[in-house]
Protein backbone atom coordinates (compact mmCIF):
# COMPACT_ATOMS: atom_id res chain seq x y z
CA UNK A 1 0.00 0.00 0.00
CA UNK A 2 1.49 3.07 -1.22
CA UNK A 3 1.69 6.13 1.94
CA UNK A 4 4.09 8.43 0.38
CA UNK A 5 1.97 11.82 0.14
CA UNK A 6 4.01 12.48 -2.93
CA UNK A 7 4.07 9.60 -5.05
CA UNK A 8 0.14 9.71 -4.55
CA UNK A 9 -0.05 13.18 -5.67
CA UNK A 10 1.37 12.18 -8.74
CA UNK A 11 -0.78 8.96 -9.38
CA UNK A 12 -3.49 11.37 -9.18
CA UNK A 13 -2.36 13.58 -11.62
CA UNK A 14 -1.76 10.83 -13.91
CA UNK A 15 -5.35 9.63 -13.70
CA UNK A 16 -6.83 12.73 -14.18
CA UNK A 17 -5.31 12.86 -17.68
CA UNK A 18 -7.03 9.15 -18.25
CA UNK A 19 -10.13 9.17 -20.86
CA UNK A 20 -13.07 8.83 -19.21
CA UNK A 21 -16.48 8.83 -20.02
CA UNK A 22 -18.53 11.68 -21.59
CA UNK A 23 -21.57 12.41 -19.33
CA UNK A 24 -24.96 13.69 -21.48
CA UNK A 25 -27.65 15.80 -20.00
CA UNK A 26 -31.04 14.06 -19.85
CA UNK A 27 -33.64 16.18 -20.54
CA UNK A 28 -36.26 15.72 -17.55
CA UNK A 29 -39.72 15.04 -18.88
CA UNK A 30 -41.73 18.15 -17.89
CA UNK A 31 -45.14 17.12 -17.43
CA UNK A 32 -46.95 13.83 -18.53
CA UNK A 33 -50.25 13.95 -20.00
CA UNK A 34 -53.03 11.89 -19.05
CA UNK A 35 -55.20 10.98 -22.18
CA UNK A 36 -58.71 9.97 -22.37
CA UNK A 37 -60.18 8.32 -25.54
CA UNK A 38 -64.30 8.31 -25.34
CA UNK A 39 -65.85 6.47 -27.81
CA UNK A 40 -68.28 8.81 -30.33
CA UNK A 41 -71.89 9.16 -29.59
CA UNK A 42 -72.74 11.63 -32.38
CA UNK A 43 -75.11 10.30 -34.53
CA UNK A 44 -72.64 8.18 -37.95
CA UNK A 45 -69.67 9.35 -36.23
CA UNK A 46 -67.05 6.78 -37.07
CA UNK A 47 -63.68 8.65 -36.73
CA UNK A 48 -61.65 8.23 -33.56
CA UNK A 49 -59.73 10.92 -32.10
CA UNK A 50 -56.15 8.93 -31.77
CA UNK A 51 -55.28 5.72 -33.86
CA UNK A 52 -53.13 3.00 -32.27
CA UNK A 53 -49.84 4.49 -33.87
CA UNK A 54 -49.91 7.57 -31.83
CA UNK A 55 -50.80 6.06 -28.67
CA UNK A 56 -47.80 3.93 -28.77
CA UNK A 57 -45.54 7.23 -30.31
CA UNK A 58 -47.42 8.85 -26.72
CA UNK A 59 -46.73 6.16 -24.44
CA UNK A 60 -42.96 5.90 -25.43
CA UNK A 61 -43.15 9.30 -24.27
CA UNK A 62 -44.04 8.55 -21.60
CA UNK A 63 -47.71 9.27 -21.11
CA UNK A 64 -50.71 7.45 -20.01
CA UNK A 65 -53.77 7.17 -22.44
CA UNK A 66 -57.04 5.39 -21.36
CA UNK A 67 -59.01 4.24 -24.64
CA UNK A 68 -62.85 3.51 -24.31
CA UNK A 69 -63.39 -0.09 -25.24
CA UNK A 70 -64.78 -0.46 -29.09
CA UNK A 71 -63.63 3.80 -29.45
CA UNK A 72 -62.44 2.29 -32.86
CA UNK A 73 -64.59 0.31 -34.36
CA UNK A 74 -66.21 2.60 -36.65
CA UNK A 75 -62.50 2.59 -37.84
CA UNK A 76 -61.75 -0.74 -38.14
CA UNK A 77 -59.31 -0.61 -35.10
CA UNK A 78 -60.10 -3.39 -32.08
CA UNK A 79 -59.51 -2.87 -28.26
CA UNK A 80 -56.35 -5.44 -29.35
CA UNK A 81 -55.00 -2.33 -31.23
CA UNK A 82 -54.80 0.10 -28.86
CA UNK A 83 -53.91 -2.68 -25.95
CA UNK A 84 -50.91 -3.31 -27.80
CA UNK A 85 -49.81 -0.05 -28.45
CA UNK A 86 -49.77 0.89 -24.75
CA UNK A 87 -53.30 1.84 -24.24
CA UNK A 88 -55.18 1.10 -20.93
CA UNK A 89 -59.04 -0.21 -22.28
CA UNK A 90 -62.03 0.98 -20.24
CA UNK A 91 -65.48 -0.36 -20.57
CA UNK A 92 -67.23 3.06 -19.96
CA UNK A 93 -67.28 6.36 -20.45
CA UNK A 94 -67.13 7.13 -16.36
CA UNK A 95 -63.38 7.01 -16.06
CA UNK A 96 -62.53 8.11 -19.82
CA UNK A 97 -64.48 11.52 -18.80
CA UNK A 98 -62.19 11.77 -15.65
CA UNK A 99 -59.00 12.15 -17.59
CA UNK A 100 -56.83 15.52 -17.59
CA UNK A 101 -57.13 15.83 -21.21
CA UNK A 102 -60.03 14.56 -22.90
CA UNK A 103 -59.60 14.16 -26.92
CA UNK A 104 -62.38 13.20 -29.26
CA UNK A 105 -63.92 14.15 -32.51
CA UNK A 106 -67.38 15.67 -31.90
CA UNK A 107 -67.98 18.18 -29.18
CA UNK A 108 -69.36 17.08 -25.96
CA UNK A 109 -72.63 16.40 -24.98
CA UNK A 110 -74.99 17.41 -21.60
CA UNK A 111 -74.59 13.69 -20.74
CA UNK A 112 -71.05 13.87 -21.23
CA UNK A 113 -70.65 17.21 -19.47
CA UNK A 114 -72.40 15.77 -16.24
CA UNK A 115 -69.16 13.12 -15.76
CA UNK A 116 -66.53 15.48 -16.22
CA UNK A 117 -65.72 16.74 -12.45
CA UNK A 118 -63.87 19.96 -13.74
CA UNK A 119 -60.44 21.67 -14.19
CA UNK A 120 -59.15 19.31 -17.38
CA UNK A 121 -58.77 20.29 -20.52
CA UNK A 122 -61.15 19.16 -24.12
CA UNK A 123 -60.13 19.09 -27.18
CA UNK A 124 -62.59 18.22 -30.37
CA UNK A 125 -64.06 20.33 -32.98
CA UNK A 126 -66.42 23.41 -32.36
CA UNK A 127 -69.45 23.08 -34.39
CA UNK A 128 -71.17 26.60 -34.12
CA UNK A 129 -74.44 25.71 -35.62
CA UNK A 130 -74.98 22.95 -33.34
CA UNK A 131 -73.64 23.78 -30.09
CA UNK A 132 -75.93 24.33 -27.44
CA UNK A 133 -75.60 27.19 -25.12
CA UNK A 134 -75.93 25.05 -22.19
CA UNK A 135 -72.88 23.20 -22.70
CA UNK A 136 -70.83 26.11 -23.17
CA UNK A 137 -72.17 27.36 -19.62
CA UNK A 138 -71.29 23.71 -18.34
CA UNK A 139 -67.87 24.05 -19.18
CA UNK A 140 -67.14 27.59 -18.00
CA UNK A 141 -68.68 26.61 -14.78
CA UNK A 142 -66.18 23.44 -14.23
CA UNK A 143 -63.33 25.85 -15.19
CA UNK A 144 -62.63 23.87 -18.36
CA UNK A 145 -60.14 24.73 -20.87
CA UNK A 146 -61.58 24.06 -24.24
CA UNK A 147 -59.74 23.74 -27.52
CA UNK A 148 -61.24 23.93 -30.90
CA UNK A 149 -59.20 21.43 -33.12
CA UNK A 150 -60.52 23.12 -36.20
CA UNK A 151 -59.85 26.76 -35.17
CA UNK A 152 -56.02 25.74 -34.48
CA UNK A 153 -53.12 27.10 -37.24
CA UNK A 154 -49.98 25.58 -37.79
CA UNK A 155 -46.68 27.78 -38.47
CA UNK A 156 -48.17 28.93 -41.97
CA UNK A 157 -51.08 29.86 -40.55
CA UNK A 158 -53.25 27.21 -41.98
CA UNK A 159 -56.28 25.49 -40.10
CA UNK A 160 -54.38 21.94 -41.06
CA UNK A 161 -57.43 20.18 -39.64
CA UNK A 162 -59.76 22.18 -41.72
CA UNK A 163 -57.72 21.44 -44.57
CA UNK A 164 -57.57 17.90 -44.49
CA UNK A 165 -61.00 17.31 -43.84
CA UNK A 166 -61.41 19.63 -47.03
CA UNK A 167 -58.90 17.47 -48.89
CA UNK A 168 -61.04 14.14 -47.74
CA UNK A 169 -64.10 15.54 -48.49
CA UNK A 170 -63.02 16.88 -52.22
CA UNK A 171 -61.54 13.37 -53.32
CA UNK A 172 -64.58 11.96 -51.89
CA UNK A 173 -66.78 13.45 -53.10
CA UNK A 174 -66.13 12.48 -56.88
CA UNK A 175 -66.10 9.30 -55.81
CA UNK A 176 -69.52 9.50 -54.06
CA UNK A 177 -70.17 10.72 -57.88
CA UNK A 178 -68.89 8.15 -59.34
CA UNK A 179 -70.47 5.83 -57.67
CA UNK A 180 -74.02 7.18 -58.14
CA UNK A 181 -73.54 7.73 -61.93
CA UNK A 182 -73.36 4.10 -62.34
CA UNK A 183 -76.25 2.18 -63.88
CA UNK A 184 -76.21 0.09 -60.70
CA UNK A 185 -77.19 3.00 -58.77
CA UNK A 186 -79.93 4.04 -60.48
CA UNK A 187 -77.38 7.00 -62.45
CA UNK A 188 -77.25 7.41 -66.07
CA UNK A 189 -74.83 4.46 -66.81
CA UNK A 190 -71.61 6.46 -67.30
CA UNK A 191 -68.08 6.74 -66.39
CA UNK A 192 -66.86 9.62 -64.43
CA UNK A 193 -64.09 10.86 -66.56
CA UNK A 194 -63.53 10.05 -70.33
CA UNK A 195 -61.64 7.24 -72.90
CA UNK A 196 -60.92 7.72 -76.57
CA UNK A 197 -63.72 8.35 -78.55
CA UNK A 198 -66.12 8.85 -76.29
CA UNK A 199 -67.16 12.58 -74.61
CA UNK A 200 -65.89 12.80 -71.32
CA UNK A 201 -68.21 13.49 -68.25
CA UNK A 202 -68.39 17.04 -67.71
CA UNK A 203 -68.11 18.36 -63.97
CA UNK A 204 -69.02 21.37 -62.66
CA UNK A 205 -67.09 22.25 -59.23
CA UNK A 206 -69.00 25.68 -57.42
CA UNK A 207 -66.32 26.80 -54.82
CA UNK A 208 -62.48 27.35 -55.43
CA UNK A 209 -60.88 25.94 -51.81
CA UNK A 210 -59.57 23.02 -50.51
CA UNK A 211 -62.47 21.07 -51.04
CA UNK A 212 -63.09 22.37 -54.91
CA UNK A 213 -59.52 22.03 -55.59
CA UNK A 214 -59.13 18.54 -54.41
CA UNK A 215 -62.75 17.75 -55.93
CA UNK A 216 -61.37 18.83 -59.58
CA UNK A 217 -58.00 17.26 -58.75
CA UNK A 218 -59.90 13.94 -58.73
CA UNK A 219 -61.95 15.02 -61.73
CA UNK A 220 -59.35 16.09 -64.16
CA UNK A 221 -56.96 12.93 -62.94
CA UNK A 222 -59.77 10.90 -64.25
CA UNK A 223 -60.36 12.54 -67.62
CA UNK A 224 -63.57 14.67 -66.76
CA UNK A 225 -63.80 18.30 -68.53
CA UNK A 226 -63.92 20.38 -65.09
CA UNK A 227 -65.36 23.56 -64.30
CA UNK A 228 -64.61 25.59 -61.48
CA UNK A 229 -66.92 28.54 -59.81
CA UNK A 230 -66.06 30.97 -56.99
CA UNK A 231 -66.77 34.68 -56.39
CA UNK A 232 -62.90 35.27 -55.23
CA UNK A 233 -60.29 35.79 -58.21
CA UNK A 234 -57.59 35.04 -55.99
CA UNK A 235 -58.82 31.57 -55.27
CA UNK A 236 -59.83 30.98 -58.89
CA UNK A 237 -55.83 31.84 -59.50
CA UNK A 238 -54.57 30.15 -57.10
CA UNK A 239 -55.84 27.04 -57.93
CA UNK A 240 -55.22 26.61 -61.39
CA UNK A 241 -51.80 27.18 -60.21
CA UNK A 242 -52.25 24.23 -57.74
CA UNK A 243 -53.57 21.96 -60.70
CA UNK A 244 -50.43 22.82 -62.98
CA UNK A 245 -53.28 22.63 -65.52
CA UNK A 246 -55.53 25.25 -67.51
CA UNK A 247 -59.06 24.82 -66.03
CA UNK A 248 -62.31 26.77 -66.76
CA UNK A 249 -62.54 28.81 -64.93
CA UNK A 250 -65.39 31.89 -63.79
CA UNK A 251 -66.93 33.86 -61.15
CA UNK A 252 -70.47 33.03 -60.17
CA UNK A 253 -72.53 34.47 -62.79
CA UNK A 254 -76.35 33.24 -62.59
CA UNK A 255 -76.52 32.89 -66.47
CA UNK A 256 -73.15 31.05 -66.95
CA UNK A 257 -73.43 28.75 -63.96
CA UNK A 258 -76.77 27.91 -65.47
CA UNK A 259 -75.79 27.67 -68.92
CA UNK A 260 -72.41 25.63 -67.36
CA UNK A 261 -75.15 23.20 -65.20
CA UNK A 262 -77.61 22.61 -68.10
CA UNK A 263 -74.27 20.64 -69.39
CA UNK A 264 -72.83 18.48 -67.15
CA UNK A 265 -73.25 15.38 -65.51
CA UNK A 266 -71.89 15.94 -61.95
CA UNK A 267 -72.14 19.35 -59.68
CA UNK A 268 -70.06 19.45 -56.90
CA UNK A 269 -71.13 22.29 -54.31
CA UNK A 270 -67.99 23.03 -52.14
CA UNK A 271 -68.27 27.06 -51.27
CA UNK A 272 -67.97 27.63 -47.39
CA UNK A 273 -68.76 30.67 -45.55
CA UNK A 274 -66.06 32.23 -42.86
CA UNK A 275 -69.41 32.50 -40.22
CA UNK A 276 -73.00 31.77 -40.59
CA UNK A 277 -74.79 30.23 -44.07
CA UNK A 278 -73.51 29.27 -46.88
CA UNK A 279 -74.71 31.53 -49.85
CA UNK A 280 -77.40 29.64 -51.94
CA UNK A 281 -76.25 30.46 -55.26
CA UNK A 282 -78.04 27.76 -57.40
CA UNK A 283 -81.94 27.46 -57.59
CA UNK A 284 -84.37 25.18 -58.03
CA UNK A 285 -84.89 26.53 -61.74
CA UNK A 286 -81.66 26.20 -62.30
CA UNK A 287 -81.98 22.56 -61.05
CA UNK A 288 -85.00 21.90 -63.37
CA UNK A 289 -82.84 22.70 -66.13
CA UNK A 290 -79.87 19.65 -64.98
CA UNK A 291 -80.13 16.98 -67.60
CA UNK A 292 -82.14 14.10 -66.11
CA UNK A 293 -79.74 11.17 -64.07
CA UNK A 294 -77.22 13.91 -63.67
CA UNK A 295 -75.64 13.96 -59.90
CA UNK A 296 -75.34 16.59 -57.12
CA UNK A 297 -72.97 16.34 -54.36
CA UNK A 298 -73.54 19.16 -51.96
CA UNK A 299 -70.33 18.98 -49.59
CA UNK A 300 -71.20 22.67 -48.17
CA UNK A 301 -74.72 20.90 -46.51
CA UNK A 302 -73.43 21.33 -43.25
CA UNK A 303 -73.31 25.51 -43.26
CA UNK A 304 -76.92 24.93 -45.23
CA UNK A 305 -76.21 24.25 -48.72
CA UNK A 306 -75.45 26.08 -51.79
CA UNK A 307 -78.20 24.76 -54.03
CA UNK A 308 -82.11 25.42 -53.00
CA UNK A 309 -83.12 21.99 -53.85
CA UNK A 310 -81.05 20.50 -51.15
CA UNK A 311 -81.88 18.96 -47.69
CA UNK A 312 -79.69 17.58 -44.90
CA UNK A 313 -80.08 13.14 -45.74
CA UNK A 314 -77.50 10.73 -43.70
CA UNK A 315 -74.46 7.41 -44.20
CA UNK A 316 -77.96 5.31 -44.45
CA UNK A 317 -80.33 7.20 -46.79
CA UNK A 318 -77.66 9.63 -48.27
CA UNK A 319 -79.73 10.16 -51.61
CA UNK A 320 -82.90 11.44 -53.05
CA UNK A 321 -84.22 12.70 -56.47
CA UNK A 322 -85.24 15.79 -57.45
CA UNK A 323 -86.15 17.20 -60.69
CA UNK A 324 -84.73 14.06 -62.09
CA UNK A 325 -81.44 14.96 -60.63
CA UNK A 326 -79.58 12.99 -57.64
CA UNK A 327 -79.01 14.78 -54.47
CA UNK A 328 -76.24 13.44 -52.27
CA UNK A 329 -76.50 15.38 -49.26
CA UNK A 330 -74.41 14.26 -46.18
CA UNK A 331 -72.87 16.62 -43.87
CA UNK A 332 -70.14 14.29 -42.43
CA UNK A 333 -68.94 12.94 -46.17
CA UNK A 334 -64.96 12.54 -43.77
CA UNK A 335 -66.71 9.65 -42.02
CA UNK A 336 -67.14 7.66 -45.29
CA UNK A 337 -63.53 6.89 -44.96
CA UNK A 338 -63.06 7.24 -41.30
CA UNK A 339 -60.39 5.30 -41.19
CA UNK A 340 -58.10 7.43 -43.81
CA UNK A 341 -59.58 10.41 -42.22
CA UNK A 342 -58.94 9.49 -38.28
CA UNK A 343 -54.72 8.37 -39.42
CA UNK A 344 -55.22 11.98 -40.80
CA UNK A 345 -56.27 13.54 -37.75
CA UNK A 346 -53.84 11.69 -35.54
CA UNK A 347 -50.79 12.86 -37.74
CA UNK A 348 -51.90 16.50 -37.42
CA UNK A 349 -52.03 15.70 -33.34
CA UNK A 350 -49.17 13.68 -32.55
CA UNK A 351 -46.52 16.21 -32.58
CA UNK A 352 -48.99 18.60 -30.91
CA UNK A 353 -49.36 16.32 -27.94
CA UNK A 354 -45.64 15.28 -27.91
CA UNK A 355 -44.70 19.25 -27.79
CA UNK A 356 -47.73 19.73 -25.12
CA UNK A 357 -46.02 17.23 -22.26
CA UNK A 358 -42.69 19.06 -23.32
CA UNK A 359 -44.02 22.23 -22.11
CA UNK A 360 -45.42 20.85 -19.12
CA UNK A 361 -48.88 20.63 -19.96
CA UNK A 362 -51.79 22.14 -22.21
CA UNK A 363 -51.29 25.89 -20.00
CA UNK A 364 -47.25 25.83 -20.86
CA UNK A 365 -48.31 24.94 -24.73
CA UNK A 366 -50.82 27.69 -24.90
CA UNK A 367 -48.71 30.18 -23.69
CA UNK A 368 -45.90 29.12 -26.57
CA UNK A 369 -47.81 28.66 -29.72
CA UNK A 370 -50.16 31.15 -31.06
CA UNK A 371 -51.23 28.77 -33.28
CA UNK A 372 -52.37 26.50 -30.61
CA UNK A 373 -53.77 29.60 -28.57
CA UNK A 374 -55.78 30.22 -31.44
CA UNK A 375 -58.35 27.38 -31.15
CA UNK A 376 -58.98 27.76 -27.34
CA UNK A 377 -62.11 29.25 -26.61
CA UNK A 378 -62.45 28.61 -23.02
CA UNK A 379 -59.64 28.76 -20.84
CA UNK A 380 -60.04 28.11 -17.00
CA UNK A 381 -63.88 28.48 -17.27
CA UNK A 382 -63.52 32.13 -19.30
CA UNK A 383 -65.02 32.34 -23.00
CA UNK A 384 -62.34 33.56 -24.86
CA UNK A 385 -64.06 33.71 -28.32
CA UNK A 386 -65.46 36.58 -29.17
CA UNK A 387 -67.78 34.69 -31.82
CA UNK A 388 -69.01 32.52 -29.21
CA UNK A 389 -69.35 35.32 -27.11
CA UNK A 390 -71.53 37.10 -29.36
CA UNK A 391 -73.72 34.47 -31.01
CA UNK A 392 -74.82 33.33 -27.38
CA UNK A 393 -74.84 37.15 -25.53
CA UNK A 394 -72.12 35.95 -23.29
CA UNK A 395 -68.79 37.63 -21.47
CA UNK A 396 -65.39 36.82 -23.15
CA UNK A 397 -62.43 37.85 -22.61
CA UNK A 398 -58.81 37.94 -24.46
CA UNK A 399 -56.41 35.12 -23.90
CA UNK A 400 -53.95 37.09 -24.58
CA UNK A 401 -54.44 39.46 -21.72
CA UNK A 402 -55.75 36.83 -20.13
CA UNK A 403 -52.33 35.06 -19.94
CA UNK A 404 -50.30 38.01 -19.16
CA UNK A 405 -52.72 38.36 -16.09
CA UNK A 406 -51.95 35.12 -14.89
CA UNK A 407 -48.00 35.11 -15.34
Amino acid sequence: MITDPEILKHLMQQGSLLPKEEMLEVARKKGNLFIGIPKETSFQERRVALVPETVSVLVANGHRVMVESNSGEGASFSDNDYSEAGAEICHGPDEIFKCDLIFKVAPPSEKEMQMMPGNQTLISALQISIQPKKVLQMLMEKRITAVAWDYIRDDSGVFPVVRTMGEIAGNTSMLVAGHLLSSFSNGKGIMLGGVAGVQPTEVVVIGAGTVGEYAARAAIGLGASVKVFDNSLSKLRRLQTALGSRVYTSVIQPKVLAKALMRCDVAIGALRAPLGRTPCVVTEDMVQQMKDGSVIVDVSIDQGGCFETSKVTNHDHPTYTKHGVIHYCVPNIASRVSRTASFALSNIFSPILVDMGSKGGCKGLIASNIGFRSGVYIYRGILTSEVLGKVFDLRYKDIDLLLMGMK
